[in-house]
């Protein structure tokens, strides 16, 4: 009697992904916030420097202070880009485990800051100037909280491979 082994697949759990992406997200922005607020004297520095990418570099200029459609605008970029970042991060890291994806998120922020303020500032010039341990830490931050979140409430699934 012969036996056929069935190879299987673990796939990725998009819920758990896009709620990385959120909470991940929020806490970027909040961490961010409170250390712009700290250092350079106004919370709302990274929420102008988000929207700008929209808005162009006019919504820049000091003072930094709350604006409701520069909030929103920068919310508008700022939540679907970190789902997607979480998304990617988890095709990238979900087979791996916990330790993998707190350890490769962190890495990942590490290249999502690089990418944003060493390449990115070529199209956004008014980037260059924010390059610094803040933001170079959140994003470290951001990468390992989306992966170890995504992990952590990963229900693994696991379909047959196909040959």
């Amino acid at each position: 009697m012969s036996q056929t082994s069935t190879k299987m697949r673990q796939v990725v759990d998009w819920s758990a992904a896009v709620w990385a992406g959120l909470i991940a997200g929020t806490i970027f922005l909040l961490i961010n916030m409170l250390l712009t607020s700290i250092y350079l004297g106004s919370p709302w520095v990274i929420v102008r420097l988000i929207a700008s990418v929209l808005m162009g570099k006019g919504v820049l200029p000091p003072p930094a202070t709350f604006d409701p459609a520069i909030f929103i605008v920068s919310l508008v970029v700022h939540i679907p880009l970190s789902i997607l970042f979480s998304c990617l991060l988890a095709i990238i890291l979900h087979r791996w485990g916990l330790f993998v994806g707190i350890l490769g998120g962190a890495l990942f922020g590490l290249a999502l800051y690089l990418i944003n303020f060493y390449t990115f500032s070529l199209v956004f010039p008014w980037f260059f100037p924010m390059r610094s341990w803040i933001m170079a830490l959140s994003h470290i931050i951001f990468g390992a909280l989306a992966g170890g979140i995504y992990e952590g409430l990963e229900v693994e699934e696991f379909v047959p491979a196909e040959e």
